[in-house]
């Protein structure tokens, strides 16, 4: 079972890789403007707030990534298709980067917010945990040599870590934490004014594009790892 032509998927690959680093690169230049220049202080945490802009935004494609590989990942074992394999091994190192990134720039802005650098606090802990799976998932495809194996393994890291992605998103909800709840509802009124919305939405673009780069770079490189392997099976 087929979904993807992969040579058709290289020259797509090759032909607008350049459009989307052009994209991203204005619509982080504008974010940025948006974030560090119009957006106003915070009352009671002054510009320290900013860090919201960075920290909020990677936590989002973080956790979107995972859920989008757990998701695959699933399909892999329905359909047993290499290219949802391929794509999912892809979207890892992104999403990493970026759950790494909430954790570090969280870290920041709890210093002055919470004055300390780390609580263990039901979010940040649920991101740590989430941390450690994309950690099993790329180690796995470092140490285990029999792709077969290789598949299964990572596959279920993934499906078993998607139990932590509701733990994330409602810890707040469901326990007392130094987080306030979420801001920005899709189901009803969001709270967050738009000044801090409109800067939030595009370092949340910007992001999303600099992932998709990473995803073509890492996939593109992984066809031409097969290709000049000759592999039909990973």
């Amino acid at each position: 079972m087929d979904f993807f032509n992969q040579s058709k998927i290289f020259s797509l690959i090759n032909k607008y890789q350049s459009f989307v680093l052009i994209f991203f690169l204005l619509i982080l230049l504008l974010g940025l403007t948006e974030a560090l220049f119009l957006s106003p202080q915070d009352y009671l945490q002054g510009d320290s707030v900013r860090i919201m802009y960075v920290h909020v935004p990677s936590a989002w494609i973080s956790l979107g990534i995972f859920s989008l590989m757990a998701l695959l990942s699933i399909l892999v074992f329905v359909f047993k298709n290499k290219n949802l394999i391929i794509i999912s091994k892809s979207l890892a190192p992104s999403g990493f980067v970026f759950t790494l990134i909430a954790l570090v720039t969280g870290s920041i802005w709890g210093k002055p917010t919470w004055g300390t650098w780390w609580a263990w606090d039901a979010r940040i802990t649920s991101m740590l945990i989430l941390a450690f799976f994309y950690f099993m998932y790329l180690l796995a495809w470092r140490v285990f040599e029999n792709k077969d194996n290789v598949v299964k393994i990572t596959s279920l890291i993934c499906i078993i870590g998607a139990i932590n992605i509701p733990l994330i998103k409602f810890s707040v909800d469901w326990w007392s934490t130094l987080h306030q709840p979420s801001s920005i509802k899709i189901l009803s009124e969001s709270t967050i004014h738009e000044s801090m919305l409109i800067p939030l939405i595009l370092m949340t673009a910007a992001f999303a594009l600099f992932s998709l780069l990473i995803f073509l770079m890492k996939y593109n490189t992984e066809l031409i790892k097969i290709k000049i392997k000759g592999l039909d099976r990973l």
